[in-house]
């Protein structure tokens, strides 16, 4: 409470000395202010007094006929060069009528020189009669001033109020006030100001009637000067009192800030901590050691273990997977030596009781404020349930491929049951042939064995289709392995060779020898070829359509091999185009849908990609296009 008083005594101390000082100061401009106001009025109207003199010597030498009118437009025109707020001198006689005017002609014009209004003022009065104050048409001030003769006549002369303010007020007053001619109601009449004054409480007006009736003189500074010392001292007072004011309010608000910032980082500690807790992500930090130095909510609720039981623990910890120990030593060595840069893996965790946890770790550097690298801050995320997601996925995957190839199957079982049927039958014919010649008394043993020779490779052949089959129908996971395209489109061509003679056509294969092999699964790649060219086939036509050509080309294109499967059907209808290969999509009236959409499954993946085009001569065309890996992602593969 008392520096509050002691600061509001020693604002009131300086308001009240400011205001002396300042009230003193105004005074003093007021002073200088009222005398250099007379002093213009006193110049103005000794100017005027001037051209009074003037006038009257002209009206009396003319009147007692001492000049001519000669000798009186020689004096007026010096007078005029002399004093140029005299803008003509004019000669009237008794009638009012310009008998001489000096320029020539400037007593005939309107607002020019003219007589006096009342005669009999004039002839009374010893000075000359001024009239009213009028405006020009270039928009100048004038006024008259007009001598009476004995005869009658008169003299008179205009005077420009605009030139004689321009001309008779100096440039050091203009410098420091605003002077201004104005009638009774404040309008200006004329002036000679440097700026508008802004501030109007330091004017002095007086009053310029006579000589000009109803006219001020008002002069007003420009801004409120200042002694040096005076400023010196008043800046010198009002710093240290600022400074005394401002060390009371340091000192009287350092406990209160104080306060207020404990307060503040208080809430702020316990709304982060909210914030954290909230988090469905798990964060842990640690130092270079691996020594835990935080752990949230989240994380300890993934792994089962509180955070006293973590904080401050070095490697091992007791949620890593005893399986990976080792691995996950390696992986925080590699860290800390892999720079400050975030990194990304996939690991497994072991609960409390015992259960494993999938989870993706982020790690990135944790700096403190000095911008020291203290260590790594983890967000740890669960993906069990993405991973089994996956897994379930991937089994589904596997399970509709083999479900096609067993369709694929089921729908070539006539064709299959006609590849069998030749070495069966051929079999059946060699073994008849040589029970016959081993009956026969005369046998020759060399027939009967290129007999049981050419039976062996009928056998050969036959279980050649079958493992095949086999191969093709049996539930496996991909095996990927390096595999030439072109035997692929060669076996499969041989082994639809019957399906494509049903159907009158044939098959045409283009595939050089000697390409790179490329990364793939063997028994995929084949059910894929099956599907295309079982497709093409069929497109086609049945048994009674003309004979047709399925071409299957393979070329080298950059590090990539294109297969490219050619039919001459009646291609793929527009509104079927764009969604052929999606689930349940098909051209055929019979079709599932499912084909071409496991066949894009499969090349996918192969990192590589199927796609369709119309054919210019006619019919569709299938693309495949498989990447030739490197050595290097060969190996990794």
């Amino acid at each position: 409470m008392i520096p509050l008083v002691t600061i509001v005594v020693l604002t009131a101390m300086i308001s009240l000395l400011l205001w002396a000082i300042n009230y003193n100061e105004n005074e003093r401009l007021r002073t200088t202010l009222i005398s250099d106001a007379l002093w213009v009025e006193q110049t103005l109207r000794f100017q005027l007094s001037v051209d009074e003199d003037a006038i009257a010597r002209l009206a009396l030498d003319h009147a007692h006929h001492q000049i001519g009118l000669p000798q009186f437009g020689d004096r007026a025109r010096i007078h005029l060069q002399n004093n140029p707020e005299v803008l003509s001198i004019a000669l009237f006689d008794a009638d009012g009528r310009p008998v001489f005017s000096v320029p020539e002609g400037a007593g005939s014009g309107s607002g020019a020189t003219s007589p006096l209004p009342n005669r009999a003022t004039a002839a009374a009065s010893v000075r000359p009669i001024y009239g009213p104050l009028t405006k020009t048409s270039d928009g100048d001030l004038v006024t008259s001033i007009s001598t009476a003769l004995g005869d009658g006549g008169s003299v008179s002369a205009v005077i420009s109020i605009r030139s004689l303010i321009a001309r008779q007020i100096p440039w050091w007053i203009t410098e420091k006030y605003a002077v201004q001619l104005v009638d009774i109601d404040n309008a200006v009449l004329a002036e000679k100001t440097r700026v508008e004054p802004t501030d109007t409480s330091l004017t002095h007006k007086i009053s310029f009637d006579p000589p000009l009736a109803g006219a001020w003189l008002a002069i007003s500074s420009y801004r409120v000067g200042g002694n040096l010392s005076n400023n010196l001292l008043v800046a010198g007072v009002l710093g240290l009192s600022l400074f005394a004011v401002f060390s009371l309010l340091v000192l009287y608000r350092n406990g209160l800030k104080r306060q207020a910032a404990e307060m503040r980082l208080r809430s702020e500690m316990a709304f982060r901590r909210s914030m954290e807790e909230s988090l469905t992500v798990g964060l842990r930090a640690r130092d270079h050691d691996g020594k835990i130095l935080y752990v949230n909510n989240a994380f300890c609720q993934m792994t089962g273990f509180t955070a006293e039981e973590l904080t401050g623990r070095k490697p091992p910890m007791p949620y890593w997977h005893e399986d990976r120990i080792a691995e996950t030593l390696a992986r925080h060595e590699a860290l800390n030596k892999g720079g400050l840069k975030i990194q990304s893996f996939e690991t497994c965790f072991r609960r409390r009781d015992g259960s494993d946890l999938e989870v993706q770790v982020f790690e990135a550097p944790l700096v403190d404020a000095h911008g020291r690298h203290r260590g790594w801050m983890g967000s740890i995320i669960d993906i069990s349930d993405q991973k089994r997601a996956a897994e379930i996925a991937r089994v589904q995957s596997q399970n509709l491929q083999r479900t096609g190839r067993l369709v694929t199957l089921g729908e070539m079982a006539s064709s299959l049951a006609h590849e069998l049927n030749q070495p069966l039958a051929a079999i059946a014919s060699y073994a008849a042939g040589s029970l016959n010649l081993l009956q026969s008394p005369d046998c020759d043993h060399r027939q009967v064995v290129g007999a049981l020779e050419k039976l062996s490779l009928q056998t050969e052949r036959a279980g050649q289709i079958i493992r095949r089959i086999q191969d093709f129908v049996r539930k496996r996971d991909p095996k990927f392995q390096d595999v030439e395209l072109a035997s692929v489109i060669v076996e499969t061509a041989s082994f639809l060779e019957a399906d494509a003679s049903n159907h009158n056509a044939t098959i045409k294969v283009f595939a050089p020898k000697g390409l790179a092999p490329v990364r793939a699964d063997r028994i995929l790649m084949e059910q894929v070829m099956i599907n295309l060219m079982r497709n093409g086939i069929e497109a086609m036509g049945g048994p009674s359509a003309r004979h047709v050509r399925l071409e299957v080309e393979l070329r080298q294109e950059d590090d990539h091999q294109v297969i490219e499967v050619r039919d001459s059907g009646p291609g793929i209808s527009p509104t079927v185009a764009g969604r052929l290969f999606e689930p349940f999509v098909t051209s055929k009236q019979d079709g599932m849908g499912m084909g071409l959409n496991i066949c894009r499954t499969i090349i996918e993946l192969h990192h590589g990609r199927l796609e369709h085009r119309p054919s210019p001569t006619g019919g569709t065309v299938f693309s495949i296009v498989l990447p030739v890996p490197q050595p290097e992602r060969a190996a990794a593969e």
